[in-house]
């Protein structure tokens, strides 16, 4: 079973964001382990002078390292990515590398009719940064418009279309970590390859 981390790009409480990860995480429990981390309580990132950064970014680095995937759910303001999810990154890449390689899904939830189109355009140019180096899934993007009406008292979706989506996504999502394993997997062979031919000399 894969262990994956979830993560709402927004520190509001209620935020409908947070309702898709807290439905992904209820959802696909069975095939899948989703833990979901809260970025909202990380301090305003700047560059420290000694290079350190929070024990709660450290801690977070170290989890998104052992995961096998990551779920970032977006909001979309003014056509971009929040400021909470940016800052996040920030840390996250900051003397740290745990993105680099690690399959990331990408979805979000928005108010209006977009569904946060935008913000997930940037937020994928975000991740494939030298800084982040994460490999996302190409074709794959899942916007859930009008959010606030999407959801039941119960937390369920409620729209049967909206259901499917996100199953086939996820399900080409652990498909897509799978392949990546494989993919690292043969370089890491490869490269010890070269390195044994190099030392042949």
């Amino acid at each position: 079973m894969n262990h994956f981390i979830a993560i709402a790009g927004s520190n509001r409480h209620g935020s409908t964001n947070k309702k898709l990860i807290k439905f992904m995480k209820e959802r696909y429990a069975k095939v899948a382990e989703i833990e979901i981390l809260d970025i909202g309580n990380l301090p305003v990132y700047y560059k420290t002078p000694d290079h350190t950064i929070p024990e709660a970014a450290q801690e977070m680095g170290k989890k998104i390292a052992a995961a096998d995937g990551v779920i970032i759910s977006t909001p979309e303001y003014d056509h971009a990515v929040p400021a909470v999810l940016m800052n996040a990154l920030a840390w996250l890449s900051y003397t740290i590398h745990p993105f680099r390689d690690k399959p990331v899904m990408v979805t979000g939830a928005s108010y209006g009719t977009l569904g946060t189109s935008r913000a997930q355009q940037i937020l994928r140019k975000m991740l494939a940064s030298p800084e982040l180096a994460a490999r996302t899934m190409s074709s794959s993007e899942y916007m859930l418009d009008h959010s606030l009406q999407a959801f039941d008292e119960h937390g369920e979706l409620k729209k049967a279309e909206f259901v499917d989506l996100l199953d086939q996504i996820f399900v080409s999502f652990e498909t897509f970590v799978k392949q990546t394993r494989e993919f690292q997997l043969e370089k890491d062979h490869a490269l010890e390859e070269i390195r044994q031919l190099e030392l042949g000399k």
